[in-house]
């Protein structure tokens, strides 16, 4: 597995809230396998919304009274990012139409938001934020 720097300890790229999380190298990665995203600190910097991108998947992190939560960071209804929304108790504000996503199930809990989003797992182990995507 190999974690690609881009501007900062946790892989910042194109969008100042993104990282990339690759897994490049000669051996194919199993699909069910945890990423690592990087050391939780440094990767919130301060912040409870991060977006990451692993294995071309954009992912919302969310860290709220200490745990960490992740899932897909498009809205359903307007193809905007979750995590660069407002995140209210568990549930995150998309940015373009308002609609409210609970961070912990992945349910649109308020219109426009029809649809639910997917969640994936996350594991710190030793100050390090994994991540396995639900497939």
């Amino acid at each position: 597995m190999k974690v690609i720097p881009i501007a900062s300890a946790c892989t910042r790229t194109l969008h100042a809230a993104h990282a990339v999380v690759e897994t490049g190298g000669a051996a194919p990665v199993a699909a069910d396998a945890w990423r690592l995203v990087g050391a939780v600190e440094s990767c919130f910097d301060g912040k409870d919304c991060l977006g990451v991108t692993i294995d071309s998947v954009k992912v919302g992190l969310f860290r709220i009274d200490g745990e960490i939560h992740a899932l897909d960071d498009i809205c359903t209804h307007g193809n905007a990012l979750l995590s660069e929304g407002f995140l209210d108790g568990h549930e995150i504000e998309c940015p373009l139409h308002a609609g409210l996503v609970d961070v912990r199930t992945g349910r649109g809990t308020t219109s426009p938001i029809t649809r639910d989003t997917r969640c994936h797992e996350v594991r710190i182990d030793d100050g390090n934020l994994y991540v396995r995507l639900s497939r």
